[in-house]
C-alpha cells in the first residue's frame, strides 16, 4: 500500500433537494460546498440522487403492460431537470471544487448525451478538475422504471491523498461481488451515496467496512412529503407517504466497524469528520480481504470495467 496522508477531514451533507428543480440543487448544493470548505472539509460528499432529488413513492404511472398519460408528463420533468455529466450544472460543480480545493462526490441522476435514458450516477471530483463518473449496475425495485442499468463507468477508482476512493450507490452494496471489485483496487475510502433509511442499512455500512477495512461513508438524503412540487398525476401517491419521506441516518464508520461520527436523523445537516487513515493499513494486519486473507488459487473474480 502506498504512503496515506495522515488525516482527511469529510464532510458529509445530509441535506434536502430542492424536489424536481436541478438549477436550485445546484445553487443550494454550491452554498453547501463553500460552507463545508469554509469548515475545513477536504472532502465533501453528498447523497444519492441529490440532483434533482429522489422520486420516492412515485410510480409515473408504470403497472404491469400499461402507462398513462400523466405518469409520462411526470416523467419528463424529471427527464428536464436530469444533467449531463460533461454539461453546464456539472461544470458548475467541478468548478466550485476546483476553487474550493476539495475532492467532491455528487450523486445525481444523469441524463444520457445521445439517448433518452437516465442513469443513477455518482460523480468524483477531484482538486485539479479530474472527474469521474459512476452508474448504478442495477436500479433497485422500480427504480427501473426511471433510470437504466449502467452500460459503462462500472468501478471508477480516484487516487487521492488518503488512498483509492470509489463509491458503490445504494443497494449495489448489497452485491458481493461489487463489493469485492472495490477490495481488489484497495479502496480506502468507500463512499455510499443512499436513501437507504432502514435500521438494516445500519448493520450493513458497519459490516462492509470491517469485511473492507476501510472508511464507509454513508450519505443518506433527508426529505419531506411537503418538499414535492405539483405533479400530473402523482397527488394520491405522495400523499399517502409518510410525513419524513427519507429520514437520512448519514454517519462515517471506521476500518474497525465503529462510529466515528454521530448518526443524523429526521434533519438536514453537515456531518464533520476527522478520519486517522493509518488505522487503515493498521486494521488489516489479520484480515486484508485481497492481500493475505485471500485464495486467489480457489477464488477469483474477474471484472469488466467500462
Amino acid at each position: 500500500m502506498r504512503e496515506l496522508k495522515s488525516s482527511c477531514r469529510v464532510a458529509v451533507v445530509q441535506a434536502a433537494p430542492i424536489m424536481f428543480d436541478k438549477d436550485k440543487c445546484v445553487d443550494k448544493a454550491l452554498e453547501l460546498i463553500g460552507e463545508c470548505a469554509k469548515n475545513g472539509a477536504e472532502l465533501i460528499v453528498f447523497p444519492e440522487l441529490y440532483i434533482p432529488g429522489y422520486p420516492y413513492g412515485m410510480t409515473y404511472g408504470f403497472t404491469v403492460g400499461s402507462r398513462n398519460a400523466d405518469g409520462r408528463k411526470d416523467w419528463k420533468v424529471y427527464y428536464d431537470n436530469s444533467i449531463l455529466a460533461d454539461g453546464e450544472e456539472m461544470q458548475r460543480l467541478v468548478d466550485a471544487a476546483v476553487h474550493h480545493g476539495v475532492y467532491l462526490s455528487m450523486g445525481y441522476s444523469e441524463r444520457d448525451s445521445v439517448t433518452a435514458t437516465l442513469y443513477n450516477s455518482n460523480m468524483m471530483i477531484a482538486p485539479d478538475g479530474r472527474t469521474m463518473n459512476h452508474r448504478k449496475l442495477k436500479p433497485t425495485g422500480s427504480e427501473r422504471v426511471v433510470w437504466g442499468d449502467a452500460d459503462r463507468d462500472f468501478f471508477p477508482v480516484m487516487e487521492t491523498p488518503w488512498g483509492p476512493m470509489a463509491n458503490l450507490i445504494c443497494w449495489e452494496s448489497y452485491m458481493p461481488l461489487a463489493r469485492v471489485a472495490l477490495y481488489q483496487k484497495g479502496v480506502t475510502l468507500y463512499i455510499s451515496p443512499n436513501t437507504n433509511d432502514n435500521p438494516e442499512w445500519q448493520h450493513t455500512i458497519r459490516h462492509i467496512a470491517i469485511e473492507g477495512h476501510c472508511y464507509f461513508i454513508n450519505a443518506d438524503l433527508f426529505f419531506t412529503r411537503e418538499m414535492y412540487p405539483e405533479t400530473a398525476g402523482a397527488a394520491e401517491e405522495i400523499a399517502r407517504l409518510n410525513p419524513i419521506a427519507c429520514r437520512g441516518g448519514s454517519c462515517v464508520i471506521d476500518p474497525f466497524g465503529h462510529e466515528v461520527s454521530e448518526t443524523v436523523w429526521d434533519r438536514e445537516a453537515i456531518i464533520y469528520a476527522d478520519l486517522d487513515m493509518q488505522k487503515v493499513p493498521a486494521s488489516r494486519m489479520e484480515h486484508d480481504v485481497c492481500g493475505h486473507y485471500a485464495r486467489p488459487d480457489v477464488l477469483d473474480l474477474r471484472v469488466r470495467e467500462g
